[in-house]
C-alpha cells in the first residue's frame, strides 16, 4: 500500500529528479532528430543511455574491442573536457584585451572543469565516469597551478583520491584497467619526449604527407601501448583477448576523438536553441562509421580469442613486472622485463577442475577425456554454465555444453565416468539403489538418506562423495579434481572463509543466540556452558577422511 504525504522531498532528492528530467529531455529529443540505433548509441555517447542498443550491436562492439567506445568513462571525458578546454580558449584568444592581459589558459581549464562536471551529471554519473571526472580534475587542477598536467605524480594523486573514497576501487577491473593504460601511456610518452629532448635538432618544415605519417604512427602506437597495459587484466578477469583490437581502434578512436565527440558536444551546445538537427545528422555519420568498422572487425576470422583462466601469482608477477619498467627512468628499469617473463611462463600451470556443481546443484559439469567440459544443466543454469566456460577458456556456447553429450541419461538422472570414477546426476530417489554401490560422486536432487554408503554394501572401497541440496546450500558450489590418490573437494565457503555474512558465521551467530536465551530462561544450567565451535555441527563433514579425501560427505 503507497501513503500519500504532504512532506517535502529532501533537497538532494529533487537535485537528483531534476538531473534525471534533464537526461531524459536531452536522450527523447537524440532519438527524435536520429532514429534507430543510430540515435540509440548517440543517447548512450551523450546521456548514457544504453538500452536502445541491440545485443548484436554490443557484441560487435564487444568483440572488435571497441565497447569501451559505447560506456562512458575516461574516454569520452577527456575527449569531451578537451573540447571545452579548446572551445574556450580559442574563443578567449580570438578578444585581444582579454588574450593579452589575463592567462586564459587556466580560465579555460576552469571552463572545462565546470564543463566536465556537467557532462558528469548530465552521463549518469557512473562509477567510472566519477572516476575519470576525478581523474582529469587533477589534471585541470594542476594546469590552474602553473604544473604539468600529463605526469605520473598526478596520476599516482588522482588514483590516492580515488582510493580514499572508494577503497574497494583497488579490486575493480574498470579501475585498474584505466590506470594501467593511463600510466603505460604516460610513462612511454615521457621517455620519448626525454630521449627526443637529448637529441639535437634544427628547426624542419615538414610537409602533409610527413605529418600525416605522424599522426598515424602516433596513432598506432597509443594503441599497441594501451593494449599491451591493459592486456594482463583483461586476460584475468574475462579470460579473452580481442586480437584485432589494434586495428579496430586505429580506425574508430580517431573519428571518435576528432569527429563524433565534438559533435556531440556541439549538440549539446545546439539542444536549447532547437537547432539540433545538422549536428545531429553529421555525428550520425561519424556513429555508422564506427558501428561498421565494429562489425567488420568482429566478423573476421580469430577476433576473439578465449584464454583460460591464470594463476594469481603469473598475474601478479606481470603487474609488479610491468610497474617496475613503467615507474622507473634508469637503465635498471629493464629488470622488470623479469618477473613479467615468469609471469607468462607461469600462465598454463594453473589446474583445472574435473568436476563443477553449482552451488544449487542443478547444474553439473565433468571434464571428459578430450580435456573438455560436458554439462548437465537446467535453463537457468546456463548463465553459470557460460561463466564456467570463460573460465574453462572455451568459446563454446553454454547451450551446445549443456546437451549432456557426455552423460548416459534416462528419466532419473545422468551417468557418465571420469578419470576412473562414476558419476551419477540423480533426480529422484528410485535410482539411488543402484548407484550408491558403485558411484564415486553422486550429486542427488532430494535430500539424501542416511543409509546411502553405510547399509548398502560397495563395490569399491572409496568412500562416496555424495552432494545433496543440504551439502550445496552449506558449501555455495563445489569444484572436485581427480588425482591418482583420491579426489580432492573444495567448496566456496572454504575459499571464502569466515565472514559476517557467510553461513557458518550465521549458523554460529544465530546457534550462540539460541545457547544465550536457553541459559537465561534457566532451560540449560550454567554448568553445561562450553565454548561453541565457529563452524556449524555439518562443517565436520569438511574433515580428512580415511582416504584422504577434503570436504567428503559420508
Amino acid at each position: 500500500m503507497v501513503e500519500e504525504t504532504d512532506a517535502t522531498p529532501p533537497f538532494t532528492l529533487r537535485l537528483k529528479a531534476m538531473n534525471e528530467s534533464i537526461r531524459y529531455w536531452i536522450t527523447r529529443k537524440i532519438m527524435g532528430g536520429l532514429p534507430g540505433e543510430t540515435g540509440a548509441i548517440a543517447a548512450a555517447l551523450i546521456t548514457g543511455e544504453r538500452g536502445g542498443i541491440t545485443d548484436a550491436t554490443n557484441n560487435a562492439y564487444r568483440d572488435s574491442g571497441l565497447f569501451h567506445i559505447l560506456s562512458i568513462s575516461g574516454l569520452h571525458m577527456v575527449v569531451m573536457a578537451g573540447a571545452i578546454f579548446t572551445l574556450i580558449r580559442v574563443t578567449l584568444a580570438a578578444i585581444a584585451p582579454i588574450a593579452l592581459n589575463f592567462a586564459i589558459k587556466k580560465w579555460a581549464a576552469g571552463g572545462a572543469l565546470v564543463g566536465a562536471l556537467g557532462y558528469l551529471l548530465m552521463s549518469g554519473s557512473s562509477f567510472a565516469t566519477v572516476r575519470s571526472y576525478l581523474m582529469i580534475s587533477i589534471m585541470f587542477l594542476a594546469v590552474m597551478l602553473d604544473r604539468n598536467a600529463v605526469a605520473l605524480r598526478n596520476v599516482a594523486l588522482s588514483a590516492l583520491l580515488i582510493l580514499v573514497l572508494f577503497p574497494e576501487s583497488v579490486f575493480d577491473p574498470g579501475f585498474q584497467m584505466s590506470y594501467a593504460a593511463v600510466t603505460g601511456l604516460i610513462s612511454v610518452y615521457e621517455g620519448i619526449k626525454r630521449r627526443a629532448a637529448s637529441r639535437p635538432h634544427g628547426a624542419e618544415d615538414r610537409g602533409i604527407i610527413a605529418t600525416a605519417i605522424s599522426h598515424l604512427s602516433g596513432s598506432l602506437t597509443t594503441t599497441l601501448i594501451a593494449s599491451a597495459a591493459v592486456a594482463p587484466f583483461g586476460i584475468y578477469h574475462f579470460h579473452n583477448t580481442q586480437l584485432l583490437a589494434m586495428i579496430a581502434n586505429l580506425v574508430a578512436l580517431p573519428l571518435c576523438d576528432i569527429y563524433v565527440m565534438p559533435l556531440a558536444l556541439a549538440v549539446l551546445i545546439a539542444l536549447p536553441l532547437g537547432l539540433e538537427h545538422w549536428p545531429l545528422v553529421a555525428m550520425g555519420w561519424g556513429i555508422d562509421g564506427m558501428t561498421y568498422v565494429a562489425q567488420a572487425v568482429a566478423a573476421l576470422p580469430g577476433s576473439v580469442v578465449r584464454i583460460p583462466s591464470i594463476p594469481p601469482a603469473s598475474f601478479l608477477l606481470m603487474v609488479v613486472g610491468g610497474l617496475w619498467v613503467l615507474l622507473w627512468s634508469r637503465r635498471w628499469r629493464l629488470l622488470g622485463f623479469l618477473p613479467i617473463a615468469a609471469g607468462l611462463l607461469w600462465t598454463p600451470i594453473r589446474a583445472h577442475p574435473d568436476m563443477i556443481i553449482s552451488r544449487d546443484g542443478t547444474t553439473v559439469a565433468v571434464r571428459g577425456a578430450d580435456g573438455r567440459l560436458s554439462a548437465v544443466a537446467v535453463r537457468g543454469g546456463m548463465f553459470e554454465l557460460a561463466r564456467w566456460l570463460e573460465y574453462d577458456g572455451d568459446s563454446r556456447p553454454a547451450k551446445d555444453v549443456a546437451a549432456a553429450k557426455g552423460f548416459t541419461c534416462d528419466a532419473l538422472g545422468c551417468v557418465t565416468h571420469a578419470g576412473g570414477h562414476e558419476i551419477a546426476i540423480l533426480a529422484g530417489a528410485a535410482a539411488l539403489r543402484d548407484h550408491c554401490a558403485s558411484a564415486a560422486v553422486m550429486v542427488v536432487r532430494f535430500l539424501l538418506p542416511g543409509g546411502c554408503g553405510g547399509t548398502i554394501e560397495r563395490r569399491n572401497l572409496r568412500p562416496l562423495i555424495a552432494i545433496d541440496p543440504l551439502a550445496s546450500r552449506n558449501g555455495n558450489g563445489h569444484v572436485l579434481y581427480f588425482k591418482p590418490d583420491g579426489i580432492d573437494v573444495h567448496t566456496v565457503e572454504d575459499a571464502r572463509g569466515v565472514r559476517p555474512w557467510t553461513r557458518a558465521s550465521l549458523v554460529a551467530d544465530a546457534t550462540l543466540r539460541r545457547r544465550d536465551a536457553d541459559l537465561d530462561s534457566g532451560v540449560v544450567p550454567r554448568e553445561t556452558d562450553v565454548p561453541f565451535a565457529t563452524a556449524p555441527p555439518d562443517a565436520a563433514a569438511g574433515d580428512d577422511d580415511a582416504g584422504g579425501r577434503r570436504g567428503a560427505f559420508p
